[in-house]
């Protein structure tokens, strides 16, 4: 029996890493009886039944995991937001950054394009910027088409599991492309009648990038907000969930509460009132949901 990780998953195989050899193996058909199915990132231990090919015995337990790309135990989301075409937007920002946080994986922010900006775009860019790191989240502005500079953010990768987030067209494939031009992803072109871009990646594989391990898949862009809780909701908030203990109310939704330490805050314009809103607009979304039975 050995150990190790998956790092590629593809028709039904699944490729271990342990130390410096892959292994190409099958899953046990307990998973399948189970309904369990191994992901990329998965920790496992392996029966290997010749020097090459074995199979999964066991699952260790997962930090964490995600459905579109399905992939475990990451430790940071780089989401990858466009400054213009596509337009920048702070809901979706938001969107990616609650989902992220749900699932305990810690955000990094790339903001593209910034060469493409009119002056009161980059300002605005810049003042977003701000506030986003006021939060505590890592921010990086940057020119996918001048990407020399992304070596410099070698730390972001090193000893990490990365996945990337965002829209498609934002520039994640040409990142991943700037970083290790062997990978030769497809850039996914802009949908000027549809406003978004195709996706491009049929499966996913971790690359050995910058020291660290990397999804090469323009990643997840499903926003379905639904699975969180009503009451997790503001714990996605770094800013709400450092304050939520001054609220007056045991349990505050920070709606219509009086005396909710994140609405003062808001007013004192400690936390960005279009976070606030953000919220709020999730919150009712969220509470106007069907049950599911």
């Amino acid at each position: 029996m050995a150990e190790g990780r998956i790092i590629k998953a593809l028709s039904g195989f699944y490729y271990v890493q342990a130390e410096e050899h892959i292994y190409q193996c099958r899953g046990r058909g307990l998973f399948r009886n189970k309904k369990i199915t191994p992901l990329v990132g998965d920790f496992v231990t392996f029966d290997i039944s010749n020097p090459n090919e074995g199979y999964i015995m066991a699952i260790k337990q997962r930090e964490n995991e995600l459905v579109r790309p399905p992939i475990a135990n990451i430790d940071q989301a780089i989401i990858v937001s466009s400054a213009v075409d596509p337009a920048f937007s702070t809901v979706l920002l938001d969107q990616f950054l609650v989902l992220i946080e749900a699932k305990n994986i810690k955000p990094v922010i790339f903001i593209t394009k910034m060469d493409l900006t009119s002056d009161e775009e980059r300002s605005n860019m810049i003042s977003y910027q701000k506030d986003y790191q006021e939060i505590g989240y890592d921010v990086e502005l940057l020119s996918t088409k001048e990407p020399s500079h992304l070596p410099n953010f070698a730390h972001y990768f090193s000893n990490n599991i990365t996945v990337f987030a965002g829209q498609s067209g934002v520039g994640k494939s040409s990142i991943l492309n700037a970083l290790k031009p062997s990978l030769l992803l497809k850039t996914a072109e802009i949908s000027k009648s549809l406003g978004r871009g195709k996706h491009t990646t049929r499966h996913v594989e971790l690359q050995q990038i910058q020291h660290g391990l990397v999804a090469d898949t323009p990643g997840f862009s499903s926003l379905d907000l639904s699975e969180i809780d009503v009451e997790e909701l503001a714990d996605c908030f770094p800013e709400m969930r450092e304050i939520k203990a001054d609220c007056k109310f045991r349990g505050c939704m920070h709606h219509k509460e009086p005396k909710c330490a994140v609405k003062q805050a808001v007013e004192r314009k400690e936390i960005a009132a279009y976070r606030y809103e953000h919220y709020l607009r999730f919150l009712k979304n969220n509470q106007s949901r069907k049950p599911r039975y």
